[in-house]
């Protein structure tokens, strides 16, 4: 199966990458995107930069309101 094939229809991620540094207050930072495959079993995940300290979290796109 081609990647083609098992990203979702649309054409943005469904969810977002950050790089959470704990502390008194903890900082975000957007670092990549991630696509669910059609099936449901995996992802395509493309990251713009690596989390040497702190954890890479994923969360849900929100939609526009």
């Amino acid at each position: 199966m081609s990647t083609t094939e098992t990203q979702t229809t649309g054409k943005g991620p469904t969810y977002i990458a950050y790089q959470v540094r704990d502390g008194e207050k903890p900082y975000w930072t957007r670092i990549g995107a991630a696509w669910a495959h059609r099936d449901g079993n995996g992802f395509n995940i493309q990251l713009d930069s690596l989390s040497l300290d702190g954890a890479v979290i994923l969360r849900v796109v929100a939609e526009d309101k």
